[in-house]
């Protein structure tokens, strides 16, 4: 029902503006189809210009014991739509192992 009410506001130009929360769901679940790997958490999100930018913390290879398995931070372009129109994986690292201060 509410999508039916998002596609008619759309026609008379009163689009409704999805939530953070929203963007963040859209980020995830493109990300993982299109890659096929798992987003483990959300580490940043922000705007910028047409569109987010996520900040995505995700396995890239799961290893035993669980503190050496290979994580992955990625950055995700979302255009104003919520459209996945680019990725980038910004540092691999050890999921037991901290940032340098």
């Amino acid at each position: 029902m509410s999508e039916d009410r998002e596609a008619a506001g759309e026609q008379r130009g009163t689009r409704k503006k999805k939530s953070a929360l929203a963007r963040v769901r859209e980020a995830r679940e493109q990300f993982e189809e299109l890659t096929g790997i798992r987003v483990e958490a959300v580490s940043g999100m922000e705007r910028s210009g047409e569109g987010w930018t996520v900040t995505l913390e995700a396995l890239e290879l799961e290893r035993v014991p669980d503190s050496v398995s290979l994580l992955a931070t990625y950055t995700v372009e979302l255009d104003d739509d919520g459209d996945l129109i680019e990725y980038r994986r910004l540092r691999r690292y050890t999921r037991g192992r901290a940032d340098a201060s």
